[in-house]
């Protein structure tokens, strides 16, 4: 039998995502983008719930290309609103926009997202080192600088917990617990 984290269940979407995903090292633009995307339209709700609209997203926001959610008009994010497939918080969904514009600046800065937020960690994987499920925090130091330094660039729904979900689904902190199958694969992708 395959021990996973406690929190996969048995919902085969959330089985694939954390055998296949969550965790491993993210180094795409786009690809952080739809993660921190994701994230924040978490914000008060559980992350399968966002997972099962992942699809919508991905049709609603030009398959998360910053440059193209960049330039949606308000009539285009009205319009998303009226989705079912979305999480529809206008809040949210305005947020996706701010988030490219801000995305894109720094890009333009750091030459990547990429360059620009594993500078946190870095540039390599932190080892989380849990033993429980217990033992996973919900926010770090580094979460804690992140989320305030993404705030001050103008990104909204970047909380400290909203951030360090994002670390750990991308990868720059491998909190899979030590008795899961994928720990130690996850701490072998972050040495490669």
């Amino acid at each position: 039998m395959t021990t996973r984290c406690a929190w996969a269940g048995s919902d085969p979407l959330y089985v694939a995502y954390h055998d296949t995903e969550w965790g491993v090292p993210l180094h795409n633009d786009q690809a952080l983008f739809e993660f921190l995307t994701l994230e924040c339209q978490q914000a008060g709700l559980s992350w399968i719930t966002v997972l099962r609209k992942r699809e919508n997203y991905r049709k609603a926001f030009h398959k998360f290309d910053p440059k193209k959610v960049a330039k949606m008009s308000d009539e285009d994010i009205e319009q998303r609103l009226l989705d079912t497939g979305l999480i529809r918080n206008r809040l949210k969904l305005y947020s996706i926009r701010s988030n490219a514009i801000a995305f894109l600046a720094i890009q333009k800065e750091f030459g990547s997202f990429d360059s620009y937020i594993w500078s946190f960690v870095g540039a390599k994987v932190l080892d989380g080192k849990r033993q429980a499920m217990a033992d996973v925090p919900a926010t770090s130091d580094i979460s804690d600088t992140l989320s305030k330094d993404l705030k001050k660039r103008g990104f909204k729904f970047v909380g400290s917990t909203i951030v360090y979900a994002h670390m750990q689904a991308t990868g720059m902190v491998n909190d899979h617990v030590h008795s899961c199958f994928r720990y130690k694969e996850v701490k072998k992708l972050a040495k490669a």
